[in-house]
């Protein structure tokens, strides 16, 4: 059995293993695959299981590719594979769901305490000789928020829109979420409102939805109008569920008073968008995911998803 990994660096920096896969046959790992879909072709060659984090696996990369019989994907979205036109023609895609449920919410949760404390800065304002030099016992540059008694707004409320919840909760916040499905579980950390209700009551909004058709754009100037003065906007889930414009817009106008992005709508982002020019919008890289922890879960899903396949009984299967 001939596998490939298109682009296993950010999976595996050299922190983890390839041995599992490696056990199942002849196994080469690419660190990136970025030069176009002839790339890709050349690489897959005739192997029979691909492995992808954020390389495209296109219609025409399956055509010229006819020896795939499985594609295993790093990670719990796969809209970088036609997996529409792989089940066609009868290829299983699966990926790895449940995995970052602690790292994702843990990091929304950083994110706002940033833009609560401003700690990366007074960190370097200290390492700059300003306390040292300073004439008084402390000092802040921004203000300083406490967050107990704010109301948290969740816009999705499944697993990791759960555990932020929890978070929420022992910082000392109401929450309050919005959701097309409710739960059970759900009921416990939060009360169910309508979407509305929600923007109009939250100091705080985290976006923890997977991106739909129906959720692209959610976050747009006529949401935003529904917002209290303010509010702060937390996503770390997908960046097409804002309208940038329309959230710059409203950081440039107060009426957001800080954002926190670890994802944007084109990655890596572009040196030209308006978002590098907020000085109220922390963003990072993309990283919610990449806790240690959280990798080796994708590492041993993956395994388990590939072990699966060759037993002839493939499980997380998106489309099929």
């Amino acid at each position: 059995m001939k596998i490939v990994v298109l682009d296993g660096y950010t999976e595996n920096p050299g922190d983890l293993s390839w041995e599992g896969i490696e056990a199942f046959g002849e196994v080469k790992v690419y660190d990136r695959s970025t030069e176009g879909e002839e790339q890709v072709i050349e690489r897959i060659g005739d192997a029979q299981i691909v492995i992808t984090n954020k390389t495209p696996i296109t219609r025409r990369v399956l055509d010229a590719c006819p020896g795939v019989r499985f594609i295993a994907v790093l990670a719990t979205g796969y809209n970088v594979v036609d997996y529409t036109y792989a089940a066609e023609k009868g290829i299983p895609v699966s990926n790895v769901p449940g995995y970052g449920t602690a790292a994702v919410s843990q990091f929304a949760i950083a994110l706002l305490l940033e833009i609560c404390h401003h700690i990366g800065h007074h960190d370097l304002a200290v390492k700059g000789g300003r306390w040292s030099g300073g004439k008084d016992f402390c000092f802040w540059d921004y203000p300083l928020i406490e967050l107990e008694g704010k109301t948290a707004g969740i816009i999705g409320l499944g697993r990791i829109g759960q555990a932020t919840a929890r978070i929420a909760m022992a910082l000392g916040m109401d929450v309050i979420a919005y959701d097309a499905h409710t739960s059970e579980s759900g009921r416990k950390v939060a009360e169910y409102v309508e979407l509305p209700e929600l923007l109009g009551r939250s100091d705080v909004i985290f976006l923890h939805c997977p991106l739909f058709p129906e959720t692209q754009g959610i976050i747009n100037k006529d949401t935003i109008a529904q917002m209290k003065d303010g509010v702060i906007l937390i996503n770390n889930s997908r960046g097409p569920l804002i309208v940038e414009d329309d959230l710059c817009d409203a950081l440039e106008s107060g009426k957001i008073a800080a954002a926190g992005l670890d994802v944007t709508c084109t990655e890596p982002i572009p040196l030209t968008s308006r978002l590098l020019r907020q000085e109220n919008c922390v963003i990072t890289p993309h990283i919610s995911w990449a806790t240690k922890e959280a990798r080796q879960r994708i590492m041993t899903a993956t395994e388990e998803n590939v072990r699966a396949f060759l037993a002839g009984a493939p499980v997380n299967v998106v489309n099929m």
